[in-house]
């Protein structure tokens, strides 16, 4: 969405008062981007509710600030077989998560630069994680916008 329809679809599409918005016609650069955050909460509470967009609030803060809260993040609960040798893993591990469809999809992943495991860049196609790393949670992110953790229960 270009900045300039940010404001528009404020305009349109949440209750906020006209005199804030108009106040927002002025912003540029960074502010624009709290304009942004205001559309996501305000969409996300009408369609929602107020608690679900507040969760999504706080999610979105941690993950984008680097903040450590990943209470919202998804979450998929890895089956012990997966770590029958002892190791999953990195390509096993993004399919058990629904994350690639294909070991050639997280291939050209990793070898683009586009996967980071517990804030470190994945440049290995051959990287493993133990068990005990999964009942930690092992946080994913895959290219800039997608977050998931994987655990071991």
């Amino acid at each position: 969405m270009g900045d300039a329809d940010v404001l528009k679809c404020i305009r349109m599409l949440t209750f906020l008062p006209l005199a804030q918005i108009d106040e927002m016609d002025k912003w540029e650069g960074e502010q624009l981007n709290k304009a942004k955050e205001i559309l996501a909460y305000e969409l996300t509470k009408m369609v929602h509710g107020e608690e679900e967009a507040k969760k999504a609030q706080t999610a979105a803060k941690a993950l984008f600030a680097g903040g450590s809260d990943d209470s919202n993040m998804p979450t998929t609960e890895l089956d012990e077989a997966l770590f029958a040798d002892g190791t999953v893993k990195v390509l096993e591990l993004l399919t058990a998560c629904g994350l690639i469809a294909t070991k050639s999809e997280g291939r050209r992943l990793v070898q683009q630069g586009g996967l980071v495991i517990n804030e470190q860049k994945i440049t290995d196609i051959d990287a493993a994680y133990t068990a005990d790393d999964a009942k930690a949670g092992i946080k994913i992110r895959k290219g800039k916008k997608v977050y998931h953790k994987a655990i071991l229960r």
